[in-house]
């Protein structure tokens, strides 16, 4: 904080205080991922973000925020696409890049083409390829609602492992950060 003044002939003013401030740094965001469709309550964490006035997703205004602390803030992801950074917006500037993973990730909702095969044993233990698209960030499957074990292949390609059920038609689903997918029926044989 310094003092200001201003001199002129007739002499010198009474004293004002000013205050510089640093422009904030953002080194982290959490989540990194969402839907493209926005709503996420993303954390943000860095440095000089008491007086945050604005936060960006890339060249987007976030839907809403609210400071925690100099060091963090919550904000809610506007809709957007691709990957983008995330600034803060202070009176001392807007933010640079710092240490950390300022980005955030924008992903389309995952979407099931087929299921290959679409029947098996109730008993379970079957192997079901899963092809569709925007499948990387899979973090969930489920065969009417019970967990089923996976692993990503690529982003058009997931394989699961069928968990034991009842006899019956039951819906494939998968979850990303990027939302729900569609759902499939799979066919679930008497043992």
């Amino acid at each position: 904080m310094v003092n200001v003044t201003v001199t002129t002939p007739g002499g010198i003013s009474n004293p004002l205080s000013y205050i510089y401030v640093a422009a904030p740094v953002v080194t982290g965001v959490t989540p990194q991922f969402g839907p493209d469709t926005g709503g996420t309550s993303v954390t943000i964490t860095g440095s000089g973000l008491a007086l945050a006035n604005a936060v960006h997703f890339g060249p987007n205004l976030a839907a809403g925020f609210t400071v925690v602390s100099d060091n963090q803030l919550t904000a809610t992801a506007p809709p957007g696409t691709g990957t983008v950074v995330v600034t803060v917006t202070t009176p001392g500037g807007t933010s640079t890049l710092g240490p950390g993973s300022p980005y955030y990730t924008y992903l389309g909702a995952p979407v099931i083409n087929s299921l290959i095969p679409d029947e098996g044993s109730s008993l379970g233990g079957d192997s079901v390829t899963i092809n569709g698209s925007n499948l990387t960030y899979t973090d969930s499957v489920t065969f009417g609602g019970v967990p089923a074990s996976f692993s990503v292949l690529s982003d058009t390609v997931a394989v699961a492992t069928t968990p034991a059920h009842a006899a019956g038609t039951v819906n494939v689903q998968l979850h990303t950060p990027g939302g729900n997918s569609n759902t499939l029926p799979f066919i679930y044989d008497p043992a």
